[in-house]
């Protein structure tokens, strides 16, 4: 192998090794357990895999066909084309590795030198990278503990006067209710002092406070006294019409029998000169006009017997309508 190739790789491994270990000194690590606990090396990979002590191991058998015997292949001897052409080189005539080489060593060590002395600078540079970052946190770590603290205090506070807040409000609110339910029923008082009394007159002015005796009687027997008053009244003017039609007739009778009485006696007159004057045969006919005139008088003597009963009946009327206007007067 070319020497410069290893020396390469050895660079390259080298460059690696130092990115790797400034890479994880980079990288933030678990705080220290505290007092009495350990860290526990857990598994995060998307697959899971079982750790064990021993790997398990399993026994496979296979069994292949044996190689059948073959001659040796020949040594491949590529056909001979062109034609042979020799050169002589004498001595001298070519370079000397050695000192032909030394100007390219000195310019590739030169260059690792550099490259190394560059390498160190990083890796001292990342050091002090890494102890500024180192303070940093520790510094930042500390301010964030001490502002936690504050906001932790301060929070307390704000809490601390809610609460004192909400309590005077609180006995505010109670004090304001007290006030408003002693008013209030300060109010009840001086308006419902006045007011029962008003009610039950009012009640009582309505009618829902009733003496049982008096709502009896309004409601049971005066509806029955006027409804027997009525028909009392109805019977009386009943009585007073037949008494009217009565009268009617009779002093129509009356006139009717005044009347025949009249054309009667005008009749006799009548008759007795004729009866002077005419013969027997006239007084046959005056005969029968007087039995006319007697049943006429028959009939004409019923309105006087009628006249004789009704001033009878007319009395009685009036001694039972003032019988019974008095009673209803006592009533």
């Amino acid at each position: 192998p070319d020497p410069l190739e290893i020396q390469r790789q050895r660079e390259a491994r080298r460059r690696a090794l130092s990115r790797k270990r400034a890479k994880e000194q980079m990288q933030p690590r678990t705080a220290e357990p505290v007092e009495g606990r350990e860290h526990v090396h857990v598994q995060t990979e998307l697959y899971l895999e079982e750790i064990s002590d021993r790997i398990i191991e399993v026994d496979v058998e296979c069994q292949t066909d044996a190689f059948l015997d073959r001659p040796p292949t020949p040594l491949f001897i590529p056909a001979k084309t062109g034609r042979d052409v020799d050169t002589q080189i004498e001595e001298g005539e070519l370079f000397d590795f050695d000192i032909e080489v030394k100007p390219m060593l000195e310019v590739l060590i030169g260059k690792t030198i550099e490259q190394a002395l560059l390498e160190v600078m990083e890796e001292e540079e990342l050091a002090n990278l890494w102890a500024h970052q180192c303070a940093y946190g520790e510094l930042r770590n500390a301010e964030l503990a001490e502002v936690q603290r504050l906001e932790e205090q301060e929070r307390r506070y704000s809490e601390e006067k809610e609460r004192r807040i909400r309590q005077q409000m609180q006995v505010l609110q109670k004090q304001k209710e007290t006030t408003e339910k002693i008013a209030a029923r300060a109010f009840a008082q001086r308006y419902l002092a006045d007011l029962i009394p008003s009610v039950f007159n009012n009640l009582r002015e309505s009618g829902y406070f009733y003496d049982p005796v008096e709502r009896d009687i309004e409601t049971e027997f005066l509806p029955w006294l006027m409804t027997e008053v009525e028909e009392a009244l109805e019977k009386k003017v009943l009585g007073r019409t037949v008494l009217d039609s009565l009268i009617r007739a009779v002093v129509g009778r009356r006139l009717d029998a005044f009347s025949h009485k009249q054309l009667s006696d005008q009749t006799e007159a009548h008759a007795e000169e004729l009866m002077s004057t005419d013969t027997a045969p006239q007084l046959a006919g005056l005969t029968e006009d007087a039995g006319q005139l007697a049943k006429q008088k028959e009939v004409t003597d019923q309105p006087i017997v009628e006249e004789q009963f009704l001033p009878h009946i007319s009395l009685q009327l009036e001694e039972s309508d003032q019988a019974e206007m008095e009673d209803f007067k006592t009533e």
